[in-house]
């Protein structure tokens, strides 16, 4: 299961957190972009919580972050106490921190493109199938937790 956890890492949140943004910021300093280190703070705080997160999925929830091998017991302990959906903030906060970072209208519309797409997939994919997965205590969990952070 380990192997499936890190290819689902590289392949999930290592592409749409890290190689696309990065080759917009490479991009943009090729187009006399400059860095600024002040993007640095969100970058890594979000790191730090999509690996808390990943790692929650594997150890509590006996699965990984890919839809091909998901947990399979529902995780509602670490970040997961506070937000139904920390792995798509830390993802969010990681791609303002990139936009923040190389000043990059392209990666700020990437990540705008990219919430609404994590908005859409968590209503009309994600909870129904926890709902239907989980029943009770996924019913339970939701009246406690919110979907994002408030």
């Amino acid at each position: 299961m380990l192997w499936r956890a890190l290819l689902a890492f590289l392949a999930l949140p290592g592409i749409f957190a890290i190689a696309i943004p990065a080759m917009l910021a490479a991009n943009g300093l090729r187009s006399g972009g400059r860095f600024h280190v002040a993007g640095l703070l969100p970058l890594v705080a979000g790191f730090g919580l999509l690996l808390w997160c990943v790692r929650e999925f594997y150890v509590i929830g006996k699965g990984t972050l890919a839809p091909w091998a998901p947990p399979t017991h529902l995780v509602t302990s670490g970040p997961y106490r506070h937000s139904r959906n920390p792995m798509y903030v830390a993802v969010s906060t990681m791609l303002i921190g990139w936009a923040l970072s190389f000043e990059s209208r392209s990666i700020a519309w990437f990540t705008g493109i990219m919430i609404l797409a994590y908005y859409l997939r968590v209503v009309w994919g994600e909870e129904p199938w926890l709902a239907q997965k989980h029943g009770a205590a996924w019913e339970e969990y939701k009246a406690r937790v919110p979907r994002w952070l408030l």
